[in-house]
């Protein structure tokens, strides 16, 4: 078998559309639908078909409004996936060296190999609060390295990077050629002082994001790449072996969306904050478990104590069989003795949830005591 053909699909992805879903859904990474009947727009307006040759212009707009840039740097996407997809597609050739963080959300390793590129690894350390550690990134950056890829938020921990430390990290490309992709489809998460996109730290940042994670919009797949007009002219003829054209409804309703972004934030934020205070409390509480406490994000990473006598596979067939509750396997961000868990969709159902996380770790140590008596 060709060494990149167990690359040209997502495992996470797979896992996500067929496993996921429980009473107690735990598994989630964005916040919850924002119901259509709230959203400030005259739907008796809308046609099924409209002008869109390279983009749809009234969308176009409104992200480049939304983020202080051209318009021309702008290249709508179906969602941050494709958005990832296109970016690395547009600037690496197979072979080409790819350094990306480690822990990392599967799917952007998968295009990374599906794309035949050379992927190498920096770690972000859990005893450093999951931080980028620039001394990580120095001494594995080469003459042939391309691209540097994160998130930030980082996915799964929801650890926010500095733009100092960006800063620092585009220097560290530059001085080799390379540019910096990060996906920022969770940074919006920070609710307070909210960062300004990577992509106005230098011409070396390439940003990929969307409205799917902290808007309630996921069904809208509006995403986004901002890079420089070169890079997004390639992007665009990419795309036309993608998906050549949007959908027109979509982004009529996309750009409706961003005329009224603050009224969708404003309403998951408030399930979010309510969620992380739950959750807090629960790790304060919760011995059997541990993860690095976030002021922001829609994810917490969370480590499964030895204590408890079982992998987190197994502990999480626990969770789902007898407890109805579901977590993500943190074999999905290679770290197998982790989980993770998602907020800011329903209250009610996560405080659920998370008390049925703490019975299943009480059971899994009693089993474990168990047996070994």
């Amino acid at each position: 078998m060709h060494p990149f053909m167990r690359h040209k699909h997502s495992d996470y992805m797979h896992w996500s559309k067929t496993q996921s879903r429980a009473r107690y859904n735990l598994a989630t990474s964005g916040v919850g639908a924002f119901p259509l009947q709230e959203l400030p727009v005259d739907l008796t307006k809308f046609e099924i078909n409209g002008e869109n040759s390279y983009g749809y212009a009234p969308l176009q707009a409104a992200i480049a409004k939304h983020h202080g840039v051209d318009p021309e740097c702008v290249v709508e996407s179906a969602g941050t996936s494709m958005a990832n997809h296109l970016a690395m597609a547009a600037i690496i050739e197979p072979g080409d060296e790819v350094l990306i963080e480690h822990p990392a959300y599967g799917p952007i390793l998968d295009v990374a190999h599906y794309l035949e590129a050379n992927v190498k690894r920096f770690r972000r350390m859990e005893e450093n609060g999951w931080a980028i550690d620039l001394a990580e990134i120095r001494p594995r950056i080469t003459p042939n390295t391309r691209l540097i890829v994160i998130t930030n938020l980082h996915n799964p921990t929801s650890v926010l990077t500095s733009d100092s430390v960006l800063l620092e990290i585009g220097d560290i490309a530059r001085s080799v050629g390379a540019l910096v992709l990060v996906d920022e489809v969770y940074l919006e998460a920070v609710y307070e002082g909210t960062p300004r996109t990577s992509f106005h730290l230098g011409p070396q940042f390439v940003v990929t994001s969307s409205l799917t994670k902290v808007y309630g919009v996921s069904g809208l797949r509006c995403g986004w790449v901002l890079a420089r007009p070169d890079l997004t002219w390639k992007m665009r003829r990419l795309n036309d072996l993608y998906s050549a054209t949007a959908v027109y409804p979509g982004e009529l309703l996309s750009t409706a969306a961003f005329q009224h972004l603050n009224l969708l934030r404003e309403r998951a934020r408030r399930v979010v904050e309510t969620d992380r205070k739950l959750l807090n409390d629960f790790l304060t509480s919760e011995r059997g478990v541990s993860a690095a406490r976030t002021k922001w994000g829609t994810t917490s990473f969370v480590r499964l104590s030895q204590s408890c006598g079982r992998s987190v596979d197994a502990f999480l067939e626990l969770l789902r069989s007898e407890f109805h509750t579901s977590a993500v396997p943190g074999r999905f961000f290679e770290m197998p003795d982790h989980f993770r868990v998602g907020m800011g969709v329903n209250t009610e159902m996560f405080t659920e949830g998370l008390d049925r996380i703490g019975r299943a770790v009480t059971l899994s140590s009693q089993r474990r005591l168990i047996s070994i008596a």
